[in-house]
């Protein structure tokens, strides 16, 4: 069963004073490292290449945190199964994208999430978040109560899927006895999470730096004459049945939007306003716990649902990972 994490008050019993110079144990090669992987959709593939910049580097995360997407490429990872994630994701068209999508009608979200979570399932199997080589936590959040439900036990496939369950698109998910969503709603990029679990150095990835900037104030908007907005068109056939809407279209443009700038559909709205507030959750947060490395991929060109971009994705989060290399390496050494 899955558990909320909590933490714990240890009672040291080792006494007062520095031990004997013969008794003091040698000091350890390098500090645990933690990787706090923020949410961010499409964009989200770029953990991938940050994940395999760092290991083929040497830095190997002892502790690793998770929410949304990084949630489930960080599991993915822990799982050892990084490599066919990434050839899955390479692979991947609107097509094969839609065919995960099973909509349906009065639920508590646009997508039930069966059909990727049985995805998930076939390749990771029933693995326990307990059996992984490195501590993980995925973030979640609790619908009702808005507490912060660390998922650190449990099967891995299941604590990914309530991470992940972006608000009104993905229906939540229940877990012991809790129904959970989205874990960005009240912690994007868990440097805290890390830190908890153990962590003295935490590198965090952050997916909205380059996207959202500094979130300023443009004043004196709207003076100019605006034109008369103009409806959208919505393409019906008639049948025996009746009119019909052309599903396939509509949820094109529901996910996608139009071409040449046209008018968003209201799922893309949706996400677009849940980033806007999930960035500034993240700078409140990361203002009072810092992480010692920021990694910041330039993903400002990838929307949030070309997940088909995914190569693309994945070479910036390499680029941004590599730039930090010298950060990083002085991070280590100071708190070593």
């Amino acid at each position: 069963m899955f558990q909320v994490f909590t933490r714990r008050t240890a009672i040291d019993s080792t006494p007062t004073g520095n031990p004997p110079l013969d008794r003091q144990e040698p000091k350890a090669a390098r500090p645990k490292i933690g990787l706090a992987l923020g949410g961010g959709a499409a964009r989200g593939w770029a953990h991938i290449g940050v994940i395999k910049a760092l290991v083929a580097n040497g830095v190997v995360p002892d502790i690793i945190t998770g929410t949304s997407m990084g949630a489930l490429v960080g599991g993915v990872w822990a799982a050892g199964k990084l490599d066919e994630l990434e050839a899955w994701t390479r692979g991947i068209n609107k097509r094969r994208i839609l065919g995960l999508m099973d909509f349906r009608l009065g639920g508590a979200g646009l997508i039930s999430g069966g059909r990727l979570a049985e995805l998930l399932l076939k390749n990771l199997g029933p693995l326990s978040i307990e059996d992984l080589p490195v501590r993980f936590a995925a973030i979640a959040t609790e619908v009702g109560t808005g507490h912060e439900i660390w998922l650190t036990q449990g099967n891995l496939t299941h604590a990914m899927r309530a991470s992940y369950a972006m608000p009104g698109i993905f229906s939540p998910v229940k877990v012991a006895g809790r129904w959970l969503m989205d874990g960005a709603l009240v912690n994007p990029i868990p440097v805290s999470a890390a830190r908890a679990l153990g962590a003295r150095v935490v590198i965090a990835v952050n997916l909205h730096a380059e996207i959202f900037g500094r979130g300023t104030v443009i004043q004196n908007h709207g003076l100019e004459e605006e034109m008369s907005p103009q409806p959208v068109p919505v393409e019906v056939r008639d049948s025996r049945l009746g009119s019909m809407f052309r599903i396939d279209r509509l949820i094109r443009r529901q996910f996608f939007g139009e071409p040449n700038d046209g008018p968003r559909g209201i799922s893309s709205v949706m996400v677009d306003a849940f980033n806007i507030t999930q960035d500034r959750i993240a700078r409140s947060r990361l203002a009072g716990d810092p992480p010692d490395v920021m990694i910041s991929p330039k993903l400002g060109r990838i929307g949030l649902f070309e997940f088909q971009q995914a190569t693309r994705a994945i070479q910036l989060g390499e680029e941004a990972a590599e730039r930090a290399l010298g950060e990083l390496s002085d991070a280590v050494t100071a708190l070593g």
